[in-house]
């Protein structure tokens, strides 16, 4: 399988966006402990709107 130039940079795009997401997911975590995902959560579902 042969594969061209746009296919893999965008495949190393993604790696590096997945890389850069498990860092700022482990800096997150450092900050807001166990109240990580559920942050996460909150602004996923409402925007910056729904913390307070």
């Amino acid at each position: 399988m042969r594969f061209d130039t746009k296919e893999i940079q965008l495949a190393q795009k993604i790696i590096e966006l997945d890389i850069l997401r498990d860092q700022l997911l482990e800096e997150l975590m450092e900050m807001s402990g166990s109240h990580t995902h559920e942050l996460i959560r909150i602004i996923q579902n409402n925007g910056i709107k729904g913390v307070s």
